[in-house]
């Protein structure tokens, strides 16, 4: 069992909302992987930002694949 698990997927879709899209206008990851993506993401603020916001999203994307890959009888009850 991952600690991954032990999270409920209400409490990361609400980090996702609120930490992942903040400020939402427009939402400050999308700001940060155009930087990564041309090559402007070199402070280490900036970074940090980029792992702050990405964070849930990664960890929503972790806990949907474990949870399709664990197979329907480990989800029942």
């Amino acid at each position: 069992m991952s600690i991954f698990d032990n999270i409920p997927f209400s409490i990361v879709v609400f980090f996702c909302l609120t930490i992942g899209l903040a400020p939402f206008t427009p939402p400050h990851i999308w700001e940060k992987l155009v930087m990564l993506f041309s090559g402007t993401l070199v402070r280490p603020l900036d970074m940090l930002d980029l792992v702050m916001h990405a964070g849930p999203w990664v960890i929503l994307l972790i806990k949907i694949v474990r949870y399709y890959r664990s197979g329907p009888t480990s989800r029942e009850g």
